[in-house]
């Protein structure tokens, strides 16, 4: 929770602001309400029965724990209809925050391993999710089809071929996330080889539970257009000015960061320095409901902490919409509509 109030007005702006999310998990942005119901269909017993009793279970203690909860919420998934539900209902609370564009984080293996479900019966389900959420909102989303590091490199190279073949369908990228301690880029190389050949973009996860090493093998195996969190790059000043450099944007998820543990504090967390070093930032909320937050959160936050105004956040906001895997004539018009509606909010605001 917020414990310093912000201006009543900065708090309206950042809340009804037109928003792009790169970097959120969609399991992990499982509502305790949504899983509830999930479990209670499938007479699945979680260790609470009540959503106050889920929202408990919830609140982080540490990376096992999280990764407990993040099985469960998969084991709850037992049917196309699951995901679908699931998708709609994480897409509306998108739509709820004007979050106009999301690109989800969305682990395939996990429910065909579990349950069985092929990934194209998952990518329908996704989909019409999808399609309902714009219809129904005007919003639109599209899926990082995420290899997790704790499998073997076949089944990465498995997980590449699900997306590649459907990249025009929803399927928006190659991803890379699980734990990074011993989970090295490099092991899978081939995967990343095989969407990069495909005209497949590649997201990658490196420089939260790893270090720069994990930042470097990022770079250099993996072709990104993007990197998840990248926060640990301080650690290396070289690895800082190859960032700055190649202006690779950084995914960055600040209450993420600090739950995790790779700061003790928000007031440690080294956004305001990367924005000031000229490294390309944008914000997200990564697991929210795991770190009691919302991408309105994680802004309505950094502008208490680090005394952002309108200004800094427009640029945060624009920085996500310009590297969107988005057609070029989709972003430009967008731009355009957010310019307008931030001119809109401040003659009705300030």
């Amino acid at each position: 929770m917020l414990t310093t109030p912000l201006t009543r007005t900065l708090t309206e702006y950042i809340r009804r602001m037109p928003k792009v999310e790169l970097h959120v998990h969609m399991e992990g942005a499982t509502q305790p309400e949504t899983l509830l119901k999930l479990a209670q269909r499938h007479a699945i017993t979680l260790p609470g029965d009540t959503v106050e009793g889920i929202r408990q279970w919830y609140t982080f203690r540490d990376f096992p724990h999280f990764v407990d909860i993040y099985i469960n919420i998969c084991e709850c998934m037992q049917s196309v209809d699951d995901i679908e539900q699931l998708a709609r209902e994480f897409l509306a609370g998108q739509a709820a925050q004007n979050i106009r564009h999301t690109e989800a984080t969305y682990t395939p293996y996990t429910h065909y391993r579990i349950a069985g479900i092929s990934f194209e019966d998952q990518l329908a389900a996704l989909n019409r999710a999808r399609a309902w959420a714009e219809a129904e909102f005007g919003i639109t989303a599209g899926w990082i089809t995420d290899i997790s590091r704790e499998v073997s490199p076949e089944t990465g190279m498995m997980v590449a071929e699900w997306a590649i073949s459907s990249k025009d369908n929803g399927v928006l990228a190659l991803g890379l996330g699980g734990d990074e301690v011993n989970n090295p880029p490099s092991r899978f190389a081939a995967a990343f080889q095989l969407a990069y050949d495909a005209g497949l973009p590649c997201v990658l996860h490196a420089g939260e539970t790893g270090g720069p090493d994990s930042i470097w093998g990022a770079l250099q195996v993996g072709y990104p257009v993007r990197i998840g969190h990248g926060v640990r790059c301080y650690e290396d000043p070289a690895l800082v000015d190859e960032l700055r450099r190649l202006q690779i944007p950084l995914e960055v998820s600040p209450t993420s960061n600090v739950c995790i543990g790779v700061f003790a504090s928000l007031e440690e967390h080294p956004l305001p320095r990367m924005i000031a070093d000229g490294l390309y930032v944008t914000v997200n909320s990564d697991d929210p409901p795991m770190f009691n937050t919302t991408l309105t959160d994680e802004y309505l936050r950094i502008a208490d902490v680090f005394g952002f105004g309108a200004d800094d956040l427009e640029r945060l906001v624009l920085n996500a919409l310009r590297v969107a895997l988005l057609p070029e004539a989709t972003k430009v018009r967008m731009e355009a509509e957010f310019v307008d509606e931030f001119a809109q909010l401040r003659s009705e605001l300030f």
